[in-house]
């Protein structure tokens, strides 16, 4: 496994891309929130002002033409106002829209309701699948393929590619890469496609459970020789991206960024990997870039796209090494990568539950003595076991975010074990440090590392500590109650 810095920015306007799939307009309410309802336990919004977005393949065409690709978009919708809705917002952007109006279907649309930047709720009208007559999209589909460099299939199981195979392999007869964002666990339907980007979840429900790094990795290869498939993307939440040829695997840990909201973000990530692809990218620098943006879009509310401009702000903030929330497994093989780089790795571990000052400081003077910086953080119930029921204030999830968002942290892995010495003798630090409410013979790990030639320090910062910072906290609230 290896870690790759995206890329620089590629000319998206190289790139023509023609998108199939399933269409749907994504409605928007907004409002404030002030009470629970008399009539039920949930709350009343009051509705001030309403959105409307293109969703679906509509999303994918859009955060093509946000980029400055040239896009047609092809699929089928009703003939009735939201068609109407979808094809105006397209059009404004650049979108060739190409689209069977079919008069006896309504046009998907999903409602949401949100208040103070939460979705409270979301309401779908859709009617059943129906069968299409796929003839009129594959026609025009075959007439828009002589302008295309690359396919995406956006399929939603709503059945505009219930014949994907035929499309797939009219691509693959011209010579164009296919992209498939799949929803459906019959991956013969996906035969000979290019590329197929199925979330974690949808990759176990076709392979079966992958405990590890190497269980994906094969299972994964086996997928690609058995459908004939180029390579498989597997987005995977906190724990990036994995990019699967039968090269090998490439791993792209998760950007530390505040999740928002999701809606929208994997079609925000096929969209840059077709980009950037058709604009000259490898599929290795496609999927860096894509980790990239999906870090942007999770930030923004509803279904966002990703500008160039933000793209390149990004990437001027990235290191050499991809970094960030990463599992043992992932660490390992960074760590490896690095080290034959001749780098130098600092390791320090603890709770980190209330960020401070102190903890803060102890960091930067840490990674001032090396290269890479490795925080391990006890999970949730380690922690229990070490103090208390209480604790922690903030989850494991929460705290590991908070770390992989400072400057100077570089990977950040979660530890359920009472000691940190398991991750020392697998990682073997060339330098442990601790905080200064440690003295050196109290520090757990000490004989691990010095037993290899590795060093071990003890950062003196003036650290508070956050036990102390929750009992003047809960004194003071005391003292108000008293008074």
């Amino acid at each position: 496994m290896q870690h790759y810095l995206p890329p620089q920015i590629p000319d998206f306007n190289k790139a023509s891309i023609l998108v199939v799939g399933d269409l749907m307009l994504d409605r928007y309410w907004f409002g404030d929130t002030a009470r629970i309802s008399p009539e039920a336990p949930v709350p009343i919004v009051r509705v001030e002002c309403m959105d409307h977005r293109p969703g679906g393949a509509g999303n994918v065409a859009l955060n093509l033409a946000a980029l400055g690709a040239n896009v047609t978009l092809l699929g089928q919708t009703g003939d009735d106002e939201a068609a109407n809705i979808l094809e105006e917002q397209l059009r404004a952007t650049g979108v060739i829209c190409d689209f069977e109006r079919l008069k006896h279907l309504a046009t998907i649309i999903k409602l949401r309701v949100i208040s103070r930047h939460q979705q409270l709720l979301r309401i779908d009208f859709e009617e059943k699948t129906t069968q299409h007559n796929p003839q009129f999209l594959l026609d025009r589909y075959q007439a828009q393929l002589a302008e295309a460099n690359l396919v995406i299939l956006s399929d939603y199981a709503k059945g505009t590619l219930a014949s994907v195979a035929q499309f797939i392999q009219l691509a693959k007869s011209a010579g164009i890469p296919v992209i498939v964002d799949p929803k459906r666990i019959d991956f013969e339907q996906y035969r000979h496609a290019t590329i197929i980007t199925p979330n974690f979840k949808e990759f176990e429900a076709v392979v079966g459970p992958c405990v590890s790094e190497q269980d994906i990795l094969s299972k994964g290869q086996a997928l690609l020789i058995q459908y004939d498939i180029e390579a498989l993307l597997i987005t995977r939440g906190n724990e990036g991206m994995t990019l699967i040829t039968a090269k090998g695997i490439a791993h792209m840990p998760a950007l530390a960024r505040e999740v928002l909201d999701v809606t929208g973000a994997g079609d925000t990530v096929v969209s840059v990997l077709g980009a950037a692809h058709a604009a000259g990218s490898s599929w290795t620098e496609a999927t860096a870039l894509a980790n990239l943006a999906a870090g942007l879009v999770v930030s923004k509310l509803g279904a966002a796209t990703v500008s160039v401009p933000e793209l390149l702000a990004s990437l001027k903030g990235q290191s050499q090494f991809r970094c960030g929330l990463v599992n043992e497994e992932q660490l390992i093989l960074a760590v490896n990568e690095v080290r034959a780089q001749g780098k130098k790795i600092i390791f320090t571990n603890g709770c980190f539950d209330i960020l401070h000052a102190g903890h803060v400081t102890c960091l930067q003077m840490a990674k001032a003595l090396g290269d890479f910086l490795i925080v391990a953080v006890n999970t949730d119930e380690s922690i229990k076991k070490i103090k208390g029921p209480s604790r922690p204030i903030n989850n494991m999830e929460h705290r590991m975010i908070v770390l992989a968002s400072l400057g100077v942290v570089d990977w950040v892995v979660p530890f359920a074990d009472e000691t940190p010495e398991r991750l020392l003798h697998l990682i073997k630090p060339d330098l442990l440090v601790k905080g200064g409410d440690y003295r050196l013979d109290q520090i757990v790990g000490k004989d691990i590392v010095q037993s290899y030639g590795g060093d071990v320090r003890i950062m003196n910062s003036n650290i508070t500590s956050s036990t102390n910072i929750i009992n003047r906290i809960i004194s003071g609230q005391k003292q108000e109650v008293s008074a």
